[in-house]
């Protein structure tokens, strides 16, 4: 019995080495990412505030700290490159940093001021602590001390791994939505290129402290999401064909061609390192144009917290004369947007499948192959 066991379990190794992506497979031991509430798994909970049920009810079965139903992009890129789901850095119960950590924190920006403390800066300074206080643990590792080398094994980083990991990237959302909340379209515009140089200095930062293989996330339709659909001054006439905010949309786009700009240039200035930009807006924008035929409802209908007649957050319920304002809907897969905001579990499969395949990359690699210049 023991030796059919052992044969199991060897052909289980061998099983995963095949679907870690074949021959040429990058095998990134860890992931290190860095962002917003788009790939947030658990960082406001563990700062600030508990993110309510029904926030992860459709997968985790619990409030998991993520704004959505279920799972974000950034756990489908960990499942994908088999690894577990990222901890966040700010969470301190039940953390496994083994193969990676999470800075990204809810309402966060590349610039300082918006609307939270945990920017880009102060994301990439934990970043720089972490690394410098795992070496030293890891340094300090004793065949005497039985404890720490558990510690060391099991819950911290191999310092040769922060140079072998990948760096996920995938914030700027906010830089945008905060200018648009307190000024206008052409300021918002006319601060694109500092808020880059701002995400340069950062990825500069992060390529002296030894990463080398860059995943770069562009900004999605903002003037998609249902609660800036609501919420226009500009309507009806600046609506595009599918019901999207048109200024707010060219904005985005404009965002992202000098982020791709940017990116070809710090792939002369840092040689290197291998960059990926990821064209998460197209994505984004092909699922809610095809919303129907994928099986969705209105992709502006969605499915927790209410904006229309009464603005009452996901998580959170009001009665106002009579009518319960912020009951979730009873069927989230049918629905792209999560809460008026985020996307929905249903969505972010459909989104994931697109961009870690590399069909919306360039270079078109998939993410197994992201090492490859």
């Amino acid at each position: 019995m023991d030796l059919v066991r052992l044969l199991c379990a060897l052909l289980g190794i061998l099983a995963l080495g095949v679907n870690a992506g074949g021959s040429g497979s990058c095998r990134f031991p860890a992931i290190y990412n860095f962002g917003d509430s788009n790939s947030d798994t658990g960082a406001i909970s563990a700062a600030i505030a508990e993110v309510p049920p029904p926030n992860g009810e459709s997968f985790f079965g619990h409030s998991s700290g993520r704004f959505c139903d279920g799972r974000l992009i950034i756990d489908f890129i960990a499942e994908k490159l088999q690894l577990p789901y990222l901890s966040p850095y700010l969470d301190s119960v039940g953390t496994n940093f083994r193969h990676g950590a999470n800075f990204a924190t809810g309402g966060s920006s590349i610039r300082p001021g918006g609307y939270s403390p945990f920017h880009l800066g102060i994301q990439l300074s934990q970043f720089i602590r972490f690394k410098s206080q795992s070496i030293a643990l890891y340094k300090q590792q004793s065949p005497d001390s039985q404890f720490l080398t558990l510690i060391h094994t099991q819950r911290l980083p191999r310092p040769e791994d922060f140079s072998k990991a990948l760096y996920t990237i995938d914030i700027g959302q906010n830089d945008l939505a905060y200018g648009f909340q307190h000024g206008t379209i052409e300021q918002v515009r006319a601060s694109i290129p500092d808020i880059l140089s701002q995400l340069d200095q950062a990825i500069n930062r992060l390529y002296k402290e030894g990463a080398r293989f860059f995943w770069v996330h562009n900004t999605g339709p903002h003037g998609c999401l249902p609660y800036n659909v609501i919420y226009d001054k500009s309507k009806p006439g600046n609506l595009d064909k599918s019901g999207c905010v048109k200024p707010t949309n060219e904005v985005a786009q404009e965002f992202n061609r000098q982020l791709k700009n940017s990116v070809s240039h710090l792939r002369k200035q840092l040689p290197l390192a291998v960059f990926t930009y990821v064209d998460v807006y197209s994505a984004k924008y092909t699922v809610i144009s095809k919303a129907k035929n994928e099986g969705f409802v209105d992709p502006f209908d969605f499915c927790c917290g209410s904006y229309k007649g009464y603005h009452i957050d996901c998580g959170k319920k009001a009665i106002v004369n009579g009518t319960v304002y912020g009951n979730p809907c009873h069927n989230p897969s049918k629905h792209i947007s999560w809460d008026g905001i985020h996307y929905s579990q249903a969505a972010n499969i459909l989104l994931a499948n697109q961009i870690i395949n590399g069909s919306q990359s360039d270079p078109p690699v998939s993410i197994t192959e992201a090492c490859h210049g």
